[in-house]
């Protein structure tokens, strides 16, 4: 039921109790598949670049903000500009198996006034792209967020990157709609594409997130029985 103030006008829905939380502190995210560790040149960089040089072409840089880079040193550069940065605040993302760091992602727009938070700037490489690590690095920024008392987490991408917003699907996100005229790079337009998980949404979706991840959703060969996108296409805002 909507709320109306002393002059009949509608309101949103009072906050009480709530608090601004923190801003996230920098710390490992640890998980069954994968590890997050806040970035660092001496231990990632080079690791990165590795995975990112086990890509055939360029293309998976057409849609970032940065890259691609000619060499490591390149690399390791745009790694030690974001070592330490509070906003963006990036992550490297372990895959546990071979214990390699094999792509990166941030949490970045941090606003704890509004408890509102974007994750963005993810890179994946083959280390990680398509297996259990990648989810499971996605679901733990995603947790960590919601329990310092985050109201809203973002997923925004080019409106134009299909992939992109298929895996804000999967992850549970709902599409919120098209910005036009959004954001120049790389010499371009972008429309961005608007996805969101609100705090009322995330405990639905994390269990979601929970039986995917768990070891009984893999036969053998390591393939899913249930996919993820089934079991969050019934939760997301436009299908309820």
């Amino acid at each position: 039921m909507t709320a109306h103030n002393a002059f009949g006008q509608p309101v949103g829905a009072a906050l009480q109790g709530w608090q601004a939380p923190p801003a996230p502190p920098p710390r490992v995210l640890q998980g069954r598949y994968c590890r997050l560790e806040p970035i660092n040149a001496d231990r990632h960089a080079a690791h990165l670049d590795a995975a990112n040089r086990l890509e055939p072409d360029d293309r998976g840089w057409t849609y970032m903000i940065n890259g691609p880079y000619a060499t490591a040193a390149e690399y390791r550069a745009w790694v030690e500009a974001q070592q330490g940065c509070s906003d963006p605040q990036f992550y490297a993302i372990i895959d546990l198996a071979s214990s390699l760091a094999g792509g990166v992602a941030s949490y970045m727009r941090i606003d704890p006034a509004n408890g509102c938070i974007e994750v963005g700037g993810i890179k994946l490489t083959p280390r990680i792209s398509r297996k259990p690590a990648m989810t499971e690095a996605m679901h733990l920024m995603m947790n960590n967020a919601f329990e310092l008392g985050y109201r809203r987490y973002e997923w925004k991408c080019d409106a134009l990157n299909a992939p992109s917003r298929a895996a804000a699907r999967r992850l549970g996100f709902s599409f919120e709609g098209i910005f036009a005229q959004a954001v120049v790079y790389k010499g371009r337009n972008r429309d961005t594409a608007w996805f969101s998980i609100t705090d009322r949404e995330w405990p639905a979706i994390r269990a979601a997130h929970e039986q995917w991840l768990a070891p009984q959703n893999f036969d053998a060969r390591g393939r899913q029985k249930t996919s993820l996108s089934a079991l969050t296409a019934p939760l997301r805002r436009e299908n309820i």
